[in-house]
């Protein structure tokens, strides 16, 4: 009998260390050579490619993206060929007003942070971060960190990036504070344009 209970405690202490060693997030580096980037997730993402209709033209979008519990971590690449690159900077303003005026419209705050990005070349460039929160009835319901990187490329365009993790069933009073811990912040961080 203390041979079948110590056997049993064995079992399942080994089950308790092993669930403990599968953590939720799974990091691991995606390089994506036709969007000319390298990220690291937090778990294999999905790609999806469609076509935008902008004015008279449309643009391939392509968007990795993972869902880890109430978070999905997604980066969205749009190439803007070089003789329409007249057009990108208004892809970007339409890009940031329609998130930050959602925002707004749902009587949630948009907040601003000044950080850097890092290249493949392990070149850096200033940019910003937007902690956007989404309330609904006075309460916050989704949180979102982005970021958007504009880079022109020799011979490719100009490349648009949206970073971002978006946190559904909120329940925050800050989302800056919130999503700028290590696990969104590895994320941020790591993805690295050409």
């Amino acid at each position: 009998m203390f041979k079948s209970v110590l056997r049993s405690c064995v079992v399942l202490a080994a089950c308790i260390f092993l669930a403990a060693c599968s953590p939720k997030l799974n990091w691991r580096t995606v390089q994506s050579p036709e969007q000319r980037y390298t990220a690291l997730f937090p778990g294999k993402p999905d790609k999806l490619e469609r076509l935008i209709p902008y004015q008279d033209q449309e643009f391939k979008q392509t968007l990795e993206a993972v869902k880890i519990d109430d978070d999905i971590y997604s980066i969205s690449s749009l190439q803007v060929p070089s003789n329409q690159s007249d057009s990108a900077q208004k892809i970007i303003d339409q890009l940031h007003s329609n998130l930050l005026e959602r925002a707004k419209a749902s009587g949630g705050t948009v907040l601003t942070e000044d950080v850097f990005y890092q290249t493949g070349s392990r070149q850096r460039f200033p940019i910003k971060d937007y902690f956007i929160a989404f309330s609904s009835n006075g309460k916050v319901q989704q949180a979102m960190r982005v970021r958007w990187i504009v880079r022109s490329v020799e011979g490719s365009g100009i490349w648009i990036y949206q970073v971002s993790v978006l946190h559904a069933n909120a329940d925050i009073s800050d989302a800056k504070v919130a999503l700028s811990k290590e696990e969104y912040a590895n994320f941020f961080n790591e993805f690295h344009p050409e």
